[in-house]
């Protein structure tokens, strides 16, 4: 056997996984991956529309000052979703800037979640509980975390699955490249799911690579690879289910380039109508994910207006929830500032921070005395 004939079995589709066209119906696939069964697309539907209200809702207390920043995930809920469904409750999840949504379907507090964009110490989940690692903004570094986390468990014999999230940009970092190396060599179990949403920033994907897809730059580490279509929420959720089950198998990691596309800005920040057309956002807006696997199950009998009625109900509900989190003025430990630098504080750190109770008692004793 060739050297290229033992890597073929590494290739991924010729043409992304998909079951459900655009308009919401079937389409014919060879795909080898069983179909997520009525009850799980149900709850995956129920789930991107409460994602969907929790990013609107995010986007609109960005707007008004109390985030900082919000990177939006509109256009991308399949991924998303499929992204916290797929996996089980011992399983990691090491999520990006923009999985808000991934982690409040993993089960983390919205308010949790969106108090890092409000200018919170990082992190303000706990990581452990809730087994999801910060979200990472510098692009690919956590890559190469997850990797570590998933070899430790492996030495150990624990069966356990991590999923590490990140963007088409990142796939042009040093970092996603040494990740997928040594995930590879260790043969760690981990799935490495790249939204391709086609631009990084406002740099498009034609710019960052000449690769037939992103799925094929795992093929040169020996890792599995595949490609979906990310706007497809059956082919999403049926993808990360085999993926799980490939590296829960023992068969070393695996890489899946889901091709999206987010319908907002970069951030609140960004203007992009600076690098894309409003024709090519239509053109995408035509392939909502949510209206897709709406209308499949609309018309096998599986939801009603009714039922949606409930989920927007339900989504109001959390989107109120968010608004009077966010809302409230979080307590503020002054301590905290010197409490997160160093294990063992240096000896300057313990002079800044006395110097800074000082100054915060002489203010207090300021106000007191008037």
């Amino acid at each position: 056997m060739s050297v290229v004939e033992s890597y073929r079995k590494f290739l991924p589709a010729d043409v992304a996984v998909q079951y459900l066209d655009p308009s919401g119906h079937p389409t014919p696939s060879t795909a080898r991956y069983p179909r997520p069964d009525g009850a799980r697309l149900i709850e995956m539907h129920r789930k991107m529309l409460l994602g969907r209200r929790f990013d609107e809702q995010a986007t609109a207390l960005t707007k008004q000052g109390r985030l900082a920043v919000y990177p939006s995930s509109h256009g991308q809920e399949a991924c998303q979703i499929a992204a916290g469904m797929c996996l089980h409750s011992h399983d990691w999840i090491f999520p990006t800037y923009r999985d808000s949504m991934a982690l409040v379907a993993r089960g983390v507090d919205p308010v949790e979640v969106l108090a890092m964009f409000a200018g919170d110490w990082h992190c303000c989940y706990n990581p452990v509980a809730h087994r999801a690692a910060p979200q990472c903004t510098p692009l690919a570094t956590q890559l190469l975390h997850a990797v570590g986390l998933a070899h430790g468990h492996a030495r150990n014999r624990n069966q356990i699955v991590v999923l590490a999230l990140c963007g088409d940009g990142a796939t042009s970092e040093g970092d996603f490249h040494e990740a997928l190396n040594f995930a590879a060599v260790l043969k760690a179990p981990v799935i490495f799911l790249v939204q391709n949403n086609g631009f990084a920033i406002s740099v498009p994907l034609a710019r960052q690579s000449a690769a037939p897809s992103l799925a094929h730059k795992g093929v040169g580490y020996g890792i599995g690879s595949e490609q979906v279509d990310g706007n497809d929420p059956v082919a999403m959720l049926a993808v990360l289910d085999e993926a799980r089950r490939y590296v829960l198998d023992g068969n070393g990691p695996v890489i899946v380039e889901a091709h999206t596309y987010r319908i907002d800005g970069h951030t609140n920040a960004d203007d992009p109508t600076r690098y894309r057309t409003a024709d090519e956002v239509q053109r995408w807006c035509a392939r909502d994910p949510i209206a897709r696997l709406d209308a499949y199950l609309r018309a096998v009998g599986l939801i009603d207006d009714a039922d949606i009625a409930a989920i927007k109900a339900e989504a109001e509900t959390l989107a109120a929830a968010v608004r009077n989190g966010m809302n409230a003025d979080r307590p503020v430990d002054p301590d905290d500032l010197f409490r997160f630098v160093f294990a063992e504080p240096t000896p300057a750190l313990r002079e800044q921070h006395a110097q800074a109770r000082a100054e915060l008692a002489f203010e207090l004793a300021q106000v007191v005395s008037q």
